[in-house]
């Protein structure tokens, strides 16, 4: 058993990913280096991401120059500079593609965040995407809405890797993985082969955490005695709670026989990924949200710190999202006890909401930056 805690979570069946992606991490080696020595496996990146990125790094501004030249806007700037960081990603994460036989070793980009709720651009942008980045371990991320589970099976069917990102719910988890399996189905039913199809189902943890505790502190501000207690007891819990609950309907989904039908012909199941890992609120553990989590095939995507945290004081123990399954679906359910009276459903909702606003922001404030360093660079 391998005494690094990171190397320990690929011996029990999670890979490790990691949510940051920079010019600067793949031109310096660091990239390499984590593949190497930590076992990373793949990449997720967003808006926010590289806002950070493009903003704070020089090593953009060649490009940005050259698409000054091309007389581009700011928004094909843009993608130009996302596209050959994760063309290089890509390149850098090859070798753990082929080892894994391409269940691993991807790095993923997400479609203009303005499309989250538009079906047909979000699938011409996808393919485009997709083609422009020329690469078989890229993965289009694509929001887990109502309207994005169209594109969702659209996309399977059409041979292009998906992450369905923004999950919170259960049951839009459930969705997007249904909406996988009937891509995998049309695909299957065209005479197209399915084996190298590859799909994970991105589920939002503390961002739940959040929401949910800022209900509970105002219950408890007015609470004593026993409620206060129950009260107390559900801080910083249904995150987890409700992601083991989706891995339980991951089993379901993918231990069925309609799955098995597709598995025969070399399918891959669509891997549960646990995103927004970072612990928010600093009385919890920093590592909470990968060490109660670890589980056959699922992904944990992490931060730098996230990733850093684990490797210097994670306690990684297997299957453990096996584990409290009960008092999980006790913990879900007590929310919609009188006592403590907390919508979960409007929770998700209001989550799902946010979470598109925060890739819009950074979005059009990347644009906007990106505007100004033209505007900077171009002779009066």
């Amino acid at each position: 058993m391998s005494t690094n805690p990171l190397l320990t979570l690929k011996e029990y069946g999670q890979s490790l990913w990691m949510d940051y992606l920079s010019r600067s991490i793949i031109e310096t080696g660091e990239l390499k280096q984590r593949i190497d020595n930590q076992g990373l496996a793949g990449i997720t990146s967003n808006p926010s991401i590289f806002e950070k990125s493009i903003r704070s790094d020089d090593r953009y501004q060649p490009d940005i120059q050259q698409g000054i030249q091309n007389e581009w806007t700011a928004e094909q700037i843009y993608q130009s500079l996302a596209f050959e960081d994760v063309r290089r990603a890509c390149d850098e994460l090859r070798p753990v593609y082929n080892a894994t036989d391409g269940a691993d070793g991807y790095v993923s980009i997400e479609v203009s965040p303005h499309l989250a709720r538009d079906i047909a651009g979000t699938m011409a942008e996808a393919r485009r995407f997709f083609a422009t980045v020329d690469r078989d371990n890229v993965m289009i991320k694509i929001p887990g809405t109502l309207e994005g589970l169209g594109a969702i099976e659209q996309a399977i069917t059409e041979g292009i890797n998906v992450n369905v990102t923004l999950l919170f719910s259960v049951e839009m988890y459930t969705q997007a993985a249904w909406a996988y399996i009937r891509g995998l189905e049309k695909r299957a039913e065209l005479g197209r082969p399915i084996d190298r199809i590859a799909s994970v189902a991105s589920f939002f943890l503390s961002r739940i955490d959040t929401k949910v505790d800022d209900r509970l502190a105002a219950k408890l501000e007015q609470a004593d005695g026993e409620r206060q207690q129950r009260l107390e007891a559900l801080r910083g819990r249904i995150a987890i709670a409700n992601a083991k609950l989706a891995y339980q309907r991951f089993q379901e989904l993918f231990g069925s026989e309609r799955w098995q039908a597709l598995a025969n012909r070399g399918a891959q199941v669509q891997r549960l990924l646990w995103a927004s890992t970072s612990t928010k609120n600093p009385d919890y553990s920093d590592v909470m949200y990968v060490e109660e989590l670890v589980g056959q095939h699922t992904i944990n995507t992490m931060p730098l710190e996230t990733i850093d945290a684990v490797a210097d004081h994670g306690n990684i123990q297997p299957d453990q999202v096996l584990t409290g399954w009960d008092l999980a679906r006790q913990q879900i359910e007590s929310l919609a006890d009188p006592a403590i009276d907390i919508n979960l459903n409007q929770v998700m909702d209001e989550l799902l909401e946010e979470g598109i606003d925060k890739f819009v922001k950074p979005y059009d404030a990347l644009l906007q930056s990106i505007q100004e360093k033209m505007e900077q660079l171009t002779p009066a």
